[in-house]
């Protein structure tokens, strides 16, 4: 019988906890509850408690439990910490290592894994302050099921319900026991960010690369078991779990550092690599003067993509990236070709994807083109790291 520690936020999907705690009863799990302040405005500990069967805890400041260090008690105790509904709130501070009451002090001490079940309203979900939040929580790794989309309860549509309880059970008991990672034994390389060009000393040529969606990528592959070797272009981004990362600047740094890490049973080259670099790099800073700077004579940088195309040690799975501004699928079908790619993932970044937290994407293969919605970039992560463990 596994033990079960359910942590309810506080929001309107509150009352779901006690469906949720009826089913993994059913399925044989002992249930401990820890109702949140606000949680007690949806349901009752009285409710809870009959429910699991056992005390249900609110407070960090209860005498008799605290006396005897209950809050990492209840941390060690469980085999698993569910955390069901997860406001944006809830999710915030725990993103941000706080411990100003007991479920976040009982989750900052837990050494057990942890599984979020979000719900909120669709722009609090989708708002960039909450996907930073979620992408930290599973770089940490914590699992953060994706919440369903369709009516809330005030009235608006789209991604934040939370997930229906048959769902969070079967993810519950797929933690608990978990089954062989579709990707275990295998090595990705994935490249992410930006490349710096260097002009003289403090000026470079750039791109608006943030990074995040190559990180993404890295750590949900990451968490399918996957040997993840992530190659980094200048970005401020955490490096996610149980990935091995190594920081580049130039395009030729990036290369070198590609060809080091081969043999690879899959790339996927996210990083907007600069196609161009000084042709000669000024020793000093160049000053600005009087008249008009003589013309920057640019080079051209080493393709990355089409370089490990016909490489020897070729990863039998290789994905290219394109960011495109117009004839998206146009020019992405002929990148695909000109590069000897597999897949080519691409988007239209006219809008505000660069830098942004959500990407609308387009699969290029040999077989078609699969559109995806506009998803957060994790979201995207998710999808294509399953894709590439079914291909192989």
């Amino acid at each position: 019988m596994s033990r079960i520690l359910l942590i309810v936020g506080g929001g309107i999907a509150a009352y779901k906890a006690c469906e949720l705690i009826r089913a993994l009863r059913g399925a044989g799990h002992a249930v401990r509850c820890v109702l949140t302040e606000g949680g007690a405005h949806f349901v009752t500990a009285m409710t809870l408690a009959a429910l699991s069967e056992n005390k249900v805890h609110t407070t960090l400041w209860d005498l008799k439990d605290e006396a005897e260090m209950g809050h990492i008690r209840l941390s060690r105790e469980a085999d698993l910490v569910v955390v069901c509904p997860a406001t944006a709130d809830l999710i915030a501070r725990m993103a941000g290592g706080l411990a100003d009451d007991l479920a976040t002090t009982l989750l900052l001490a837990t050494d057990k894994p942890v599984l979020v079940a979000p719900a909120m309203n669709v722009r609090m979900w989708l708002h960039p302050a909450t996907q930073r939040n979620i992408a930290q929580l599973r770089s940490d790794g914590v699992t953060v099921l994706d919440p369903d989309e369709g009516a809330m309860a005030c009235g608006e549509f789209g991604p934040g319900r939370l997930p229906e309880i048959p769902a969070i059970v079967a993810r519950i008991t797929s933690a608990l026991s978990p089954a062989r990672r579709s990707l275990e034994g295998r090595h990705v390389m994935v490249t992410a960010g930006p490349t710096h060009e260097p002009i003289d000393p403090v000026r470079y040529i750039a791109n608006r690369s943030s990074g995040k969606q190559g990180f993404a990528i890295a750590a949900a592959l990451a968490r399918r078991g996957a040997r993840v070797t992530l190659i980094a272009g200048p970005v401020n981004l955490p490096t996610p779990a149980n990935v091995v990362r190594h920081d580049v600047e130039t395009a030729e740094e990036m290369a070198r550092a590609v060809e080091a890490a081969l043999p690879a049973d899959a790339a996927v080259m996210v990083a907007a690599v600069a196609d161009w670099r000084a042709e000669g790099v000024a020793p000093q800073k160049l000053k600005k003067g009087d008249d008009a700077p003589a013309p920057l004579r640019l080079a051209r940088n080493v393709d990355i993509l089409a370089t490990l195309a016909h490489d020897p040690r070729r990863p039998r799975l290789l994905i290219g990236f394109a960011a495109e501004t117009e004839q998206v699928l146009d020019h992405a079908q002929a990148k695909r070709r000109r590069k000897g790619a597999d897949w080519i993932v691409a988007n239209d970044v006219s809008g505000d994807v660069m830098g942004g937290d959500a990407n609308s994407v387009h699969l290029v293969t040999a077989d078609g083109i699969e559109s995806w919605e506009r998803l957060p970039k994790i979201t995207v992560a998710e999808r294509l790291a399953d894709r590439i463990a079914d291909a192989l």
